[in-house]
């Protein structure tokens, strides 16, 4: 899938619903979220989507951080978006952040643009910052702002290099602690 349809459809959801949360933007679609302790092992599966009799459903390890919950749950609301037809859609501790599979990217690239805005990520920027301060400030892992600059490069913005590319094993490298901050948010 093209940059140009996944920019698309991220920014058609933002206008329709005037939303950009992936939790509300879930219930304004019909899009059943459940909830599941899945465990906290590093090969624990941290969600899916599906469609089952017409019926779209995404499933949320419920023993994840919030800020890990909600990235999952937009990366999960991409495929649901962009790859209705293409079956389970699933992971473990290697699908989010995938380069390896299109699929993924597709979902991780939606994931970024439906979760940071152009202007928030230059006015994080801006605040003389560090690429790594900026993924904190915005409460994103740093792989995501990498998406997210891959993006911004595409539409023509004018970026440096990040000094992380996004890994395969991203949710295996994630520790816990560093999020525990975040559950506050729900």
């Amino acid at each position: 899938m093209s940059y140009t349809d996944i920019i698309a459809a991220a920014d058609r959801l933002k206008k329709k619903y005037g939303e950009s949360d992936p939790f509300a933007l879930c219930e304004q679609m019909g899009i059943k979220l459940n909830y599941f302790p899945l465990g906290t092992a590093k090969d624990a599966i941290k969600g899916f989507f599906l469609t089952d009799r017409r019926i779209k459903v995404i499933t949320i390890n419920s023993d994840l951080p919030y800020v890990i919950r909600r990235i999952i749950t937009a990366h999960e609301l991409g495929h649901a978006v962009l790859h209705k037809n293409a079956g389970l859609h699933t992971f473990h501790d290697i699908g989010l952040f995938d380069e390896s599979s299109m699929l993924e990217k597709d979902a991780n690239l939606f994931a970024a643009e439906l979760l940071l805005s152009d202007d928030d990520v230059f006015q994080t920027l801006n605040e003389d910052t560090t690429f790594f301060a900026a993924a904190s400030i915005l409460n994103v892992p740093v792989e995501l702002l990498d998406f997210k600059f891959r993006v911004m490069k595409w539409k023509g913005y004018k970026m440096a290099e990040p000094p992380v590319i996004a890994r395969s094993k991203f949710l295996k490298d994630v520790t816990i602690p560093n999020y525990d901050g975040y559950d506050s948010c729900e």
